[in-house]
This record gives structure tokens, C-alpha cells and sequence, in this order.
């Protein structure tokens, strides 16, 4: 495609050449490619330039004012052309596109959507922090919502392959980067929102600002958005999305459309009394913890908001299975005591991991968890509050320190749980608390999930909490 026809109507300086491609990495530029130089909070990419031009680049997009030879698109926005260009590279989208925001529960949101989806005969798939599935199939992406060009490529890939329901999540990052720009939204979700990102978002008005974005500017006022009501930007987003004459689903404990009346705890499951649209069903969702309920009905609103008619939707709750590293069960002692591993990095997701296990556990709930470096330090001793408060036992440890001083973010934490136990060895806390576990008690592992990695500098050290978990089952024969 010639640069004038992929860019139009914005205008470029220099000659008119021929595109093969775009990327904004200068390190995967190849010979006839459009390279993107996007100023960033991390890395800027205009400090890239040269090197993109030495594998090849053709021509650049970039902010204004800069003394580039090379035929050059100088724009104030250039992440947005940049999403812009990536649509028009790869122009395909599945017919049916839902995007799910909020600080927790997105994964495991789009994930029961999907299996709703598929339980009534629909071909669809998901993408976000776990990467793309798609049936029993997984693919990796290096985002929760993925660059544009890879999220344009991955949704022209979709539809090719004949899907028609797609589930995302979109991130605050993304959104406040345009990367979901120019994707036809069909319905949108909100979970909650609680601290987190703070390294990113200045403050707490930022990063709701972010996420409302996916409701104001993004998804069409002809579309749907279910909303779990629970918490007040729940409550406020909801009557933002009204006023601007969205159909508004509010769902959750509070919800008017989609109402959790009861739940019942069992010992792997819950019974869950639901009203959907005034009228009361009675399901057993085979999951452990409050959360997974939430997440349940804004995929049940969801599903229901984009064809699925209410009964089978209903039913296909009956059949959800849980997403890699949310609540996962690694194993058991030999008495039955259970080791869950779950991505919670934050406070309130400590707080409703911890209530939500609490019903099912009969003696101790033990619980390993540390902070990650070089993000939001004043959430570190807030965490170690909330989990001195609601376990029984607490093991601090590190969980990807990053360029960060690992027992200076354990110390941290320690403030707020100054009588927690502390090992600077993830491994051997695993295995520490695994040992304490008596036949009623409960050992939660949590903020790394799915990870199979513990970053250390700028090393990612193979490290997975799941297969730590069984290895010290079987070392230790309990």
C-alpha cells in the first residue's frame, strides 16, 4: 500500500513510497516498513529513530517538528493514527466485539463470556492478560490490551478463522494510549475500581477517567453496557452511560437488571439465587469465591446483551470452569487441605480473595503473597493491612521486584503486618506455608496467578507458582 493512501487524509512530507508494514518496536523493523515513534512513559520511541532506520524504515510517524529526511507524518496525536493505520493494515473484525474494563475480574470475565458463548453454539474467543483463546487453544500477548497493531491483527485473524463473538479486556493503559481506537465495539462492562496503577495514573480521578473513556468516547450510545453496581464509580459510570442515552444493564449485589439475591457456599461450588429481569433462577456455579460470582453475572449480562437468549445462558453457568490463575487449585495435602493460586495484586483484591475463600475454609486460611517493584509503592503496606486482617497466618515474600531493592518492598509491606512471617525466597515461602497446612486449613498464594516467570532486574527467571505449590506437595508427603 503507498504511504498517500494509508495515511489519508493526513499529509506527510517527502516522497511517496510503498509500505510493506508498520511497527512501533524499532527492533522488528524490516526493509519498506512505517515505523512508529511514540513518546511513552517508559521508553520514547522518537530516542529510536536511528535505529529504525538503519533496519530499514521508510517513513516515520512521530509528533511534530522533528528533522527527519525520510517521508514523515508529524501529527500531535500519533498513538491514535497509529490505531488509526493499524485498522486500515488489517481491516478485519469479528461481527460481535465486547470489551470489559474495571481494576479486577476482567480475565475471568471475557473467559465465562466466551464459554457462555460457546455453550450456545457460537463460535467465539477471548484475549487479554492470559493471551488469545480460542477453544482449548492459547496464544500468548505481551499486554492485557495489546499494542494496536497486534490487536488489529489479532482481530482480523479472528474473524478469518471464521469467529464471530470476541471478548477483550481493555486496560487503562490501553485506553488512555488509544490502542482500542477504531475497534467497532457491540457492548461494554465495568467490574469495579480500586488503587492500582498508581506508577501510571496520577491519581484515583485519572485512572477512572481512563477507564470511562471505554464508555464515552469508545462504545457506541446504540450499545449495551453492563455495569456490576456494587461500588460507587460502579454507580457513578452508570449514570454517566444513562444520561448519554445508553441502554445501561446494572447488575451485582446492588443491580435493578441482573440482582445476586444469595449465594451458599459449598465445598467447591456456590448456589447462587439470581433475579434476571425480575424473574428468580436458581443455579450451582462450580466455582470457589464471592468474585467469581460477580464475574459470572457481568458475563451472564453480557452474553444475554449480545443474543444469547436468558435460559440457555442461565444454564451455561452450571458448566464454567475457572481461568489459569484465579483461584486456581494447585493441589491437595493428603488430608485435604488446599493450596488455591490467585493473580490478586492488589488491596481490595486481597479483601475479596480473602472473603471469598473464608466460607469455605474450616480452621486456618494461611496466606503467601508479596508486592511487585517499581509499581504503586503506597499500596504495599495497605495490602499487608488487609491480609494480617482477614488471614489467619501471613507469609511475606517477593513477587517481581523488578529493578527494585526486594527487602526494602517486603519491609513495606511489613508495616502493615508487622507480625507476618518473611522470606525473601518465593519458593521457600511456598513451601514454608504448605508445611503449616493442617487437614482443615486453607493456603492461598496470590498476586503472580497465571505468571510463569519472577523478574528480577531485567531478567525473567522461569518461576510458576502452581508447579512451586505441587513440588513442595511432593516433597514434603503431607
Amino acid at each position: 500500500m503507498m504511504l498517500s493512501e494509508l495515511i489519508a487524509p493526513l499529509m506527510h512530507t517527502g516522497p511517496d513510497v510503498e509500505i510493506t508494514g508498520m511497527s512501533c518496536d524499532s527492533r522488528t523493523v524490516k526493509p519498506g516498513m512505517l515505523f512508529a515513534a511514540l513518546p511513552g512513559t517508559v521508553a520514547d520511541g522518537r530516542e529510536y529513530i536511528e535505529a529504525a532506520l538503519e533496519n530499514g524504515a521508510s517513513a516515520i510517524l512521530s509528533t511534530p517538528g522533528l528533522p527527519i529526511d525520510l517521508p514523515y507524518i508529524g501529527h500531535e496525536n500519533p498513538r491514535l493514527v497509529y490505531s488509526k493505520l493499524a485498522r486500515r493494515l488489517f481491516p478485519g473484525q469479528p461481527e460481535t466485539l465486547v470489551a470489559m474494563t474495571g481494576t479486577n475480574g476482567k480475565s475471568s470475565t471475557v473467559e465465562f463470556l466466551r464459554q457462555i458463548w460457546s455453550f450456545s453454539g457460537l463460535k467465539s474467543a477471548c484475549f487479554g492478560t492470559l493471551g488469545v483463546r480460542f477453544d482449548d487453544e492459547y496464544l500468548p500477548l505481551s499486554h492485557t490490551t495489546p499494542d494496536a497493531l497486534v490487536l488489529h491483527e489479532t482481530l482480523n485473524k479472528l474473524e478469518s478463522m471464521g469467529v464471530t463473538h470476541v471478548g477483550m479486556e481493555a486496560s487503562s493503559h490501553g485506553l488512555k494510549q488509544f490502542r482500542l481506537d477504531y475497534v467497532e465495539i457491540s457492548a461494554s462492562g465495568f467490574s469495579n475500581l480500586t488503587q492500582d496503577h498508581f506508577d501510571y495514573h496520577p491519581d484515583i480521578d485519572d485512572y477512572y477517567a481512563a477507564k470511562a473513556r471505554l464508555f464515552t468516547e469508545l462504545t457506541p450510545k446504540s450499545a449495551p453496557v453492563v455495569i456490576n453496581v456494587n461500588d460507587e464509580y460502579g454507580q457513578r459510570l452508570a449514570k454517566t452511560c444513562e444520561e448519554q442515552g445508553q441502554k445501561v444493564i446494572r447488575a451485582g449485589w446492588a443491580g435493578q437488571n441482573i440482582r445476586i439475591d444469595e449465594v451458599m457456599p459449598k465445598a467447591a461450588s456456590q448456589r447462587v439465587d439470581l433475579i434476571v429481569n425480575q424473574k428468580r433462577y436458581k443455579v450451582e456455579i462450580p466455582l470457589v469465591g464471592e468474585f467469581q460470582v460477580l464475574n459470572a453475572v457481568a458475563a451472564l449480562g453480557l452474553a444475554i446483551e449480545t443474543g444469547v437468549d436468558v435460559e440457555t445462558a442461565i444454564a451455561a453457568l452450571s458448566n464454567l470452569k475457572g481461568v489459569s490463575g484465579r483461584l486456581e487449585l494447585a493441589g491437595r495435602t493428603t488430608a485435604g487441605a488446599p493450596i488455591l493460586v490467585d493473580f490478586a495484586h492488589t488491596e481490595d483484591g486481597l479483601d475479596k480473595l480473602l472473603r471469598s475463600v473464608r466460607p469455605h475454609t474450616m480452621g486456618q486460611l494461611i496466606i503467601v503473597f508479596g508486592c511487585g517493584g517499581d509499581r504503586d509503592p503506597s499500596k504495599r503496606p495497605k495490602m499487608g493491612a488487609m491480609a494480617a486482617k482477614l488471614a489467619d497466618q501471613v507469609i511475606v515474600t517477593d513477587d517481581n521486584p523488578r529493578t527494585e531493592n526486594a527487602a526494602a518492598i517486603r519491609k513495606a509491606v511489613l508495616k502493615g503486618c508487622p507480625d507476618a512471617e518473611e522470606f525473601g525466597d518465593r519458593a521457600a515461602a511456598i513451601h514454608h506455608g504448605i508445611s503449616l497446612l493442617g487437614p482443615k486449613d486453607c493456603l492461598i498464594i496470590a498476586g503472580k496467578g497465571h505468571e510463569q516467570g519472577q523478574i528480577i532486574g531485567d531478567e525473567i527467571i522461569p518461576f510458576s507458582d502452581v508447579l512451586q505449590a505441587q513440588s513442595a506437595l511432593k516433597e514434603l508427603s503431607v
